[in-house]
């Protein structure tokens, strides 16, 4: 409940000295008011510790606006690349390499597109294959056991592919959480839960290899081989995988190395 003022009806002089007295409570109140509020008479104006995220925001969506900007030894492979050719497979690994950018070793890789109307219904097309002459890849291969799971739970990662004997899937469990997301965990779809663990990791130690399509797309990725192979063992490697997967399948299949332009197969 406010303040109750009493006011003797009548008397004048009281009563402009009561108004009086309340003028100079409320200009002391909006003095006051004023000197607390920031100098900034803008109300837009960012506080304290926004400007320097502002600019930070602004310079992040201006690296991210626009088309990608490609180095000029890239545009010069890609000159050397028909995009409306289909290539004959001899011809395309010719041109791979030498539109190869890489000074290392690059990696070859087949990158395929289903074709939806010959799939059905069906989104996750994983499977098995095994390339005559390895990825070139050396790959870490892990059997699990108790030190492994160890290993795991203190952060350390010390394989590419772990396989596992179906009885320490249970023991496997407090650990999918950090091997899922990677790609790590076993699977029997992919056969890296198997009964016979030896035979596994000697058929991986020789060229085989997983695949899948992306989570929400009819696209595969696969690794088929490094810029030095012979061209006769990059053929073979890419035909090898193009049956395995079922040429009918395939809409589309381009070859390419690391960072260098997509060269499309006649298939």
């Amino acid at each position: 409940m406010g303040k109750v003022r009493k006011v003797v009806m009548g008397d004048e002089k009281v009563e402009k000295e009561q108004q009086r007295k309340a003028e100079a409570r409320r200009e002391t109140k909006k003095s006051k008011k004023i000197k607390d509020e920031p100098e900034t008479t803008d109300e837009n104006a960012p506080v304290e510790g926004e400007e320097k995220e502002t600019k930070k925001m602004k310079k992040s969506s201006s690296k991210s606006a626009g088309p990608k900007i490609h180095s000029k030894r890239y545009l010069e492979a890609k000159a050397m690349v028909d995009a409306n050719k289909l290539y004959p497979l001899t011809d395309a690994i010719e041109l791979m390499k030498k539109t190869s950018l890489t000074k290392f070793d690059g990696t070859v890789e087949l990158h395929l597109n289903l074709n939806q109307a010959v799939l059905g219904e069906k989104k996750d097309i994983r499977g098995t294959l095994t390339l005559p002459h390895g990825t070139g890849k050396q790959i870490r291969i892990k059997i699990a056991d108790e030190a492994i799971i160890e290993e795991i739970t203190s952060g350390k990662i010390t394989f590419d592919v772990l396989v596992a004997h179906p009885t320490m899937m249970p023991k496997l469990a407090k650990v999918a959480r950090i091997l899922g997301p990677k790609g790590l965990m076993p699977n029997p779809k992919t056969g890296t839960v198997t009964t016979d663990v030896d035979k596994k990791v000697e058929e991986l130690s020789h060229g085989q290899v997983n695949y899948k399509t992306e989570p929400e797309n009819p696209i595969i990725h696969l690794s088929v081989g490094k810029v030095s192979f012979e061209d006769k063992k990059l053929q073979e490697n890419i035909e090898t995988a193009l049956t395995a997967i079922g040429k009918n399948k395939i809409a589309k299949a381009t070859v390419t190395a690391t960072m260098g332009p997509g060269i499309r197969l006649a298939i």
